[in-house]
């Protein structure tokens, strides 16, 4: 049988060590020797002898359940195998994390990482308000993050002298060292005048980055079948 189907760009090779690695644009391979954890429902294959478990907040060793604005759950995977993970169609890239360097990502964009990692979950301060990026997760310690997003994300420097404003249905993490407030754009008569529909941002200021997506769409949830 002879297609482009079968070219080694789109062939599935063994791996040859274990860890995190990037399939293609789209998905995340990941060869489990031990535990790995994973947003639920993101497996779209794996061989080996693999255990999926889901977890949610209990006692003991148990693993926490990533609580974000959309409600995710986590999943461990315990063996040895391979397993790929993905959800719908996204662009992944992966976060190589060393010791002392913290991360807050917004759980929507969280797809696996590695059990070394340690996360939090945590209000995003100044945010007193319903939003898509005010339940952040808060990742510390050494392993690799695998992240998803809508189309291509945009990296912006943000420094003491220059703050960043962005929606918070399009922030994807920033810096954990930046602080963050709520800021309105325009005044309420404006707003009910019509404005421009970007009344609320999340300032960012400091020194560090933040990560936007090239969306604002709000994540549904898919309805029961």
């Amino acid at each position: 049988m002879k297609s482009d189907l079968f070219s080694s760009e789109h062939m599935a090779q063994q791996a040859t060590a274990p860890g995190m690695t990037l399939q293609n644009a789209k998905s995340i391979k990941y060869a489990v020797d031990g535990e790995m954890h994973a947003r639920q429902g993101s497996m779209i294959a794996f061989r080996g002898n693999l255990q999926f478990e889901r977890k949610g907040q209990g006692i003991g060793g148990m693993l926490k359940r990533a609580v974000t604005g959309e409600g995710l759950p986590l999943m461990a995977v315990r063996g040895q195998g391979e397993a790929w993970f993905a959800h719908e169609a996204a662009n992944c890239f992966i976060v190589d994390m060393e010791q002392g360097d913290v991360l807050t990502i917004n759980g929507r964009n969280v797809l696996c990482f590695d059990a070394t990692l340690a996360y939090e979950i945590k209000t995003v301060k100044g945010a007193g308000m319903t939003g898509g990026g005010l339940f952040n997760s808060v990742f510390t310690g050494q392993g690799k993050l695998g992240l998803m997003c809508d189309g291509h994300p945009i990296v912006i420097p943000v420094s003491a002298r220059q703050p960043v404003y962005v929606d918070t249905d399009a922030v994807v993490g920033w810096s954990a060292q930046l602080s963050t407030s709520l800021h309105r754009s325009q005044s309420f008569g404006s707003m009910v005048r019509g404005g421009s529909g970007e009344a609320v941002q999340l300032m960012l200021q400091g020194e560090g980055f933040v990560i936007v997506r090239p969306s604002e769409v709000k994540q549904e949830k898919a309805s029961a079948n």
